[in-house]
């Protein structure tokens, strides 16, 4: 199969049999199948359909082959149980979006100790058919199951990169490096919009979410390294158990550092806290990252963020993410 994370055409199913039996059966319906013009190819224990024909197919196995013993992937993506797919056809309407390219930027500022902005974080919003905003989280969701995390990681950082031309200062773009298969093809687009925008590469910080998920650090390093060598920054969030260490840290060599908000909430009356968030800050320092706490809703707990040395801060405090609307407008 070639591969079809990028592209917003009908998804392609390949199911394959563990056994000879459901061989056999599948053999059986192969010309009916190719005479309703739904497979794309087929090899020896597999089959491959186009989505439009896959429920049907479905229905079929439960009656006739043995689907305990079959798995399935989505465009190359990986396998998975038989028993699983009736949930990635129910999330089918992720596809709308994604072809559609139904994404609206918000940007919340991030802020300097002086009460400066001194860029903005680009947040994805996306809009269902009735034109209301759907959860972030929601959405996401159902692109990993249907292996669609890659097309719509991409659409959102190409409209984050669209929308730095109304922004002023640094702009943060969240990434999620587990759908980025190679940096130098799949990061293209974006440092090319960059250039064809006349944007310089330097106003950008790029933010590693999910950090605590990836378990390809060699893999996250090429890609970080691709960026640098582009003229980015980078950033990463919710520092735990993927980079515990300074070692590593120093190795991966951040620009920033964020202070996740669930430790930046309440830190000032909160002893649990304020230790989480002096670790965070020693680390920083040792690696000469620029420490940024976000979340920040209460004054008291800004206050007490700053004195202990956070540089950089984000939250309700200053003002919720809004939609960027064009300069002058």
């Amino acid at each position: 199969m070639s591969c079809g994370q990028c592209m917003a055409g009908e998804p392609l199913y390949e199911m394959r049999f563990a056994d000879a039996a459901n061989e056999a059966v599948a053999g059986d319906i192969a010309r009916f199948l190719e005479e309703r013009g739904a497979p794309k190819q087929s090899q020896p224990y597999a089959i491959v359909l186009r989505e439009s024909a896959v429920a049907d197919f479905y229905d079929f196995c439960l009656d006739h082959m043995t689907s305990e013993s079959m798995n399935y992937r989505v465009n190359d993506g990986v396998w998975k149980p038989m028993a699983t797919l009736p949930d990635a056809l129910r999330e089918r309407w992720v596809e709308g979006i994604i072809a559609e390219e139904r994404v609206v930027p918000y940007a919340q500022p991030i802020m300097t100790g002086d009460g400066d902005i001194y860029g903005y974080e680009v947040l994805a919003r996306f809009m269902a058919d009735d034109g209301n905003l759907l959860p972030p989280a929601e959405v996401f969701a159902a692109a990993k199951l249907r292996n669609r995390l890659y097309a719509l990681d991409r659409m959102c950082r190409i409209a984050a990169v669209r929308s730095a031309v109304h922004l002023k200062g640094k702009v943060f773009i969240n990434f999620i490096p587990t759908s980025i298969y190679s940096p130098q093809h799949c990061l293209r687009t974006t440092t090319a919009l960059t250039r064809e925008l006349g944007l310089d590469a330097s106003r950008f910080v790029f933010e590693v979410v999910e950090s605590e998920q990836v378990e390809d650090i060699d893999h996250l390093k090429s890609i970080l390294a691709y960026y640098s060598e582009q003229g980015f920054s980078y950033a990463l969030d919710d520092v735990g158990e993927g980079f515990s260490t300074p070692e590593l840290l120093r190795e991966i060599k951040p620009h920033y550092m964020k202070l996740d908000r669930g430790a930046a909430d309440g830190v000032s009356g909160d002893a649990a806290k304020q230790r989480i968030a002096g670790e965070l800050l020693r680390v920083a320092r040792q690696v000469g990252a620029v420490p940024l706490a976000e979340g920040i809703e209460r004054e008291a707990d800004f206050r007490w963020l700053q004195t202990l040395g956070y540089r950089l801060f984000q939250g309700y405090l200053w003002g919720k993410p809004e939609p960027i609307k064009p300069a002058g407008r």
